[in-house]
C-alpha cells in the first residue's frame, strides 16, 4: 500500500509551499488509495511551540486535508536512541562525547530516481559522518527522520526540492539500518512574481492569513495543484475528485512554480460566484462580525439577499467589505473622487423630488422604486444614465454595484430617502 507523510515543523506557521507539499502528499495516497500520515517534527524543543503547532493542524482541516495517522516526534526521543544505540553496538556508529555519529564509507556513489527529475547522484565524498543523537539527546533531523519513514511504513516521500541534499545522508542511514529505502519526489520551488525565490512580499504567508484574507479553502487547494501541476487540457477550475482522479506525481514540473496573487484571486472569485448564497453568508458572518458590521442579532434573510447582490462582484469575501459596507452602517464619508462625480451636475431639486416620491411609496420594492425613478427622469426630460449615477453615488459611497433598484430595497426607504436628502 502507497504510504506518504506531510512532516512540518511547528517553528512557525504552515506557509503556502508548505501547504502545496500537504497537498500533493494527500492528492497521491488518495490518487493510489493509500494512506497520509501527518507527522510533527518537533524535536526542536526550545523553537517549537504548541500556538504553531495547532495553527498547522487547523489550516490542514480548514483546507481538507484529513489525515489517517497522526504522530509527533517529540513523543518518541526513546525510539532514536534505541536505534541509534544499535547502531553503535553493531559498529556503524560511535559516540563523540555523548553524541553519536554515523560512519560514511568514503568513495562510492548514492544513486536515487527520483519520480520528478530522474536519477540524482551523489558522492559520499562530499558527505561527513552524520550525526544521529546531538549532545544534548535530541535526534538530529535526518536521523528522527528515517527511523519515522521506515517505522511508519512510508513508501513515497514527497517534499521540496530544498530537501534534495538531504536524501542520499538518509539513504546511508536506511542502509546502515537494513531499512528499505522510499522512492523520492522532490517537488519544485515556488517563485515570486519577479522570479526570486516566493519571500512574504509575493505572497509566501501564512495559510492562515489567506483566510483571513477571504480565500475560500477549495479555491486555494485548486489553485495550490496549479503550481507544479496541471490537469489535462487548458481547465484551471478543478474539482478536489476531479484533480485527484487524474493525479500522477511523474506528471509533476521540473520546473519552478510561479505565484500569481491575481491568478489566484480570479480563481477565488469562480468559486464565490458558484457557492450558494447561504453557504457564502456563513463565511463572511466572522468577517462581519469582526469588523463590527454585525451584531449577534441580524436579519439572516436580509443578509442573504444582500450577499446574493454582491457575490458576483467579489474576488475575496473582504471584497464585500469594501463592496457592501455602505448596507451595514448608517452614514459613510465620501471620497474626494466620488464628491467630483457627485457634484458634475447640481440635482439637489431632483434629488429632494426623488426622496419625497420614495418617501410616500406605499411599497418599497424593485418595481415600485424603479417605476417612481422612471417617471420622474420621464418628467423632467433627462437621460436615465444622468440621474442613475449621481443616485448610486449617494446612496453607497460608489459608482458601481449591483442595480440601482435592488441597492435601494435593500437598503431600505427610510435610509434612502435619508441619503438621498443630505447629499447636497
Amino acid at each position: 500500500m502507497v504510504k506518504v507523510r506531510f512532516a512540518p515543523s511547528p517553528t512557525g506557521y504552515l506557509h503556502i509551499g508548505g501547504a502545496r507539499t500537504a497537498l500533493f502528499n494527500w492528492m497521491y495516497a488518495r490518487s493510489q488509495g493509500g494512506k497520509f500520515v501527518l507527522r510533527i517534527e518537533d524535536t526542536d524543543l526550545e523553537r517549537s511551540k504548541p500556538e504553531y503547532e495547532k495553527e498547522i493542524l487547523d489550516s490542514m482541516t480548514w483546507l481538507g486535508l484529513v489525515w489517517d495517522e497522526f504522530y509527533k516526534q517529540s513523543d518518541r526521543f526513546s525510539i532514536y536512541k534505541e536505534h541509534a544505540e544499535k547502531l553503535v553496538a553493531d559498529g556503524k556508529a560511535y559516540r563523540e562525547g555523548t553524541a553519536i555519529l554515523l560512519k560514511v564509507e568514503k568513495a562510492r556513489d548514492i544513486k536515487f530516481d527520483d519520480q520528478i527529475r530522474g536519477f540524482i547522484v551523489f558522492n559520499t565524498d562530499e558527505i561527513k559522518d552524520q550525526v544521529l543523537m546531538k549532545s544534548d539527546g535530541s535526534p538530529a533531523y535526518s536521523f528522527s527522520c528515517v527511523v519515522d519513514d521506515a517505522l511508519m511504513e512510508i513508501t513515497h516521500v514527497i517534499r521540496g526540492e530544498d530537501h534534495i541534499s538531504n536524501t542520499p545522508k538518509q539513504i546511508l542511514i536506511y542502509e546502515a539500518m537494513g531499512f528499505k529505502v522510499p522512492k523520492f519526489a522532490h517537488l519544485p520551488l515556488i517563485m515570486g512574481a519577479d522570479g526570486a525565490r516566493l519571500s512574504k512580499r509575493f505572497g509566501a504567508v501564512a495559510v492562515t492569513d489567506y483566510r483571513g484574507e477571504g480565500f475560500l479553502p477549495d479555491a486555494l487547494v485548486n489553485y495550490l495543484m496549479l503550481l507544479g501541476w496541471a490537469p489535462s487540457g487548458t481547465q484551471e477550475v478543478i474539482t478536489m475528485k476531479s484533480a485527484v482522479e487524474k493525479f500522477s506525481i511523474k506528471k509533476v514540473n521540473k520546473t519552478a512554480a510561479q505565484f500569481d496573487m491575481e491568478k489566484l484571486k480570479w480563481i477565488n472569485a469562480q468559486y464565490i460566484k458558484a457557492a450558494e448564497t447561504k453557504v457564502l453568508t456563513d463565511s463572511l458572518l466572522p468577517i462581519l462580525k469582526e469588523e463590527g458590521l454585525l451584531g449577534d442579532v441580524f436579519d439572516r434573510t436580509w443578509l442573504e439577499t444582500v450577499v446574493g447582490l454582491f457575490k458576483s462582484r467579489m474576488s475575496t469575501l473582504r471584497d464585500f467589505i469594501d463592496r457592501a459596507g455602505f448596507l451595514f452602517v448608517n452614514d459613510f464619508s465620501l471620497s474626494d473622487e466620488m464628491k467630483a462625480e457627485l457634484n458634475k451636475i447640481n440635482f439637489s431639486k431632483e434629488f429632494q423630488v426623488l426622496a419625497d416620491r420614495l418617501s410616500g411609496a406605499a411599497v418599497f420594492d424593485h418595481a415600485a422604486t424603479e417605476k417612481i425613478f422612471r417617471d420622474l427622469v420621464g418628467e423632467l426630460g433627462i437621460k436615465s444614465g444622468d440621474l442613475v449615477h449621481p443616485v448610486r453615488v449617494a446612496l453607497s459611497g460608489s459608482n458601481v454595484g449591483p442595480g440601482l433598484f435592488e441597492t435601494m430595497v435593500v437598503l431600505g426607504k427610510e435610509r434612502t430617502v435619508e441619503r438621498l436628502r443630505r447629499a447636497f
